[in-house]
């Protein structure tokens, strides 16, 4: 089915049920299990939760890049309706770059090292659209200069080598834009950023998904820069979406001690000068998950009820849309989701 025989009113991405694991000579890492997400035309969705817990995997998954010995084992992806998983190799060659690109937190994940910058842009262009070499350069440096990139054409000239870290960033962030896709997703791509070049590319993601209905899944582990620039917000532990809901509800009202001890972790006016609360323990093991919620050996409200696995609770008026739905995963709740 062609992407573009969805129904208008349908979300740009919609995930069921994903589960995606690894499967290894210690045994089996279930490194997203059960995971559901949608994402509507111009909404950023802020994908968060410590290292480890599933939140790259997820979109690798979304963008069909998970390799052996990982594998998609259950669930649903649908990008405008049309279903991705068991797509052929060649369909998602022909989605990923310019209808949903991924922004990786390394960029030289994206850049080739011994291509010059105008090179791997112009070919990135030419490789979905019939355009001449002169109009594709002229975009690449029109988006080099959207991202901040002073003196676009002398970056275009240059080899990755001979940038600093921080402008390779954004010309990786640059090359995701060139065609521009409906879906984009970014894992942690600010992290190598001065705050001043951060601030300039949430400013231009956000003005991207408003003014051309670019739908985005911003993947960090930082709380901070979400709340600032999602829609709404996914918080991850241990391969499972443990709360979601409207960004200003997750952030003012959270439910699930997890959400509560990252808000926690933040640094703030109100705690300068105090040692910052943090989430006792470490992250369990993927390979031995603990019973029931895998929060319960950090949470200070776990009982024996906790190792069994909660169900997801859902609250929200009735006649409330998808987007504005709280979702919750836990059975002792800082407060009832409303």
């Amino acid at each position: 089915m062609s992407s573009s025989a969805a129904s208008p009113s349908s979300p740009v991405l919609a995930v069921e049920g994903l589960c995606t694991h690894f499967f290894t000579h210690g045994g089996v890492v279930k490194a997203v299990d059960g995971v559901d997400l949608s994402v509507d035309a111009g909404e950023v969705l802020g994908l968060v939760g410590e290292s480890g817990s599933g939140k790259s995997i997820t979109g690798f998954s979304i963008i069909g890049l998970v390799d052996e010995p990982g594998r998609i084992v259950a669930g649903q992806i649908r990008y405008l309706g049309e279903p991705l998983v068991g797509a052929s190799a060649q369909r998602l060659r022909q989605l990923r770059g310019r209808e949903i690109a991924m922004i990786f937190q390394d960029p030289m994940m994206t850049l080739n090292p011994v291509l010059r910058v105008d090179t791997q842009m112009i070919e990135a262009i030419q490789a979905h659209e019939r355009v001449s070499r002169a109009a594709a350069r002229a975009r690449a440096r029109e988006v080099l200069a959207q991202v901040g990139i002073p003196a676009p054409d002398e970056r275009l000239s240059a080899y990755p080598h001979q940038l600093s870290g921080g402008m390779r960033q954004r010309v990786a962030i640059a090359i995701a834009l060139l065609n521009r896709p409906r879906l984009i997703i970014a894992d942690e791509p600010t992290t190598a950023l001065d705050v001043t070049i951060q601030a300039q590319i949430l400013y231009e993601v956000q003005k991207l998904c408003r003014d051309t209905g670019t739908a985005m899944i911003w993947i960090s582990h930082d709380l901070a820069v979400v709340s600032a620039l999602a829609t709404r917000i996914a918080v991850m532990y241990a391969g499972r979406v443990v709360e979601s809901g409207p960004a200003a509800d997750v952030i003012r009202h959270p439910a699930h001690p997890y959400t509560r001890g990252l808000i926690d972790s933040i640094p703030s006016r109100e705690t300068h000068g105090q040692l910052l609360r943090q989430i006792p323990g470490m992250t369990p093991s993927l390979l031995h998950l603990p019973p029931g919620c895998a929060f319960h050996p950090r949470c200070g409200r776990a009982d024996a009820r906790c190792r069994e696995a909660p169900g997801v609770t859902s609250a929200g008026p009735a006649d409330a849309a998808p987007a504005d739905v709280r979702r919750l995963r836990c059975w002792h709740p800082l407060e009832e989701v409303a």
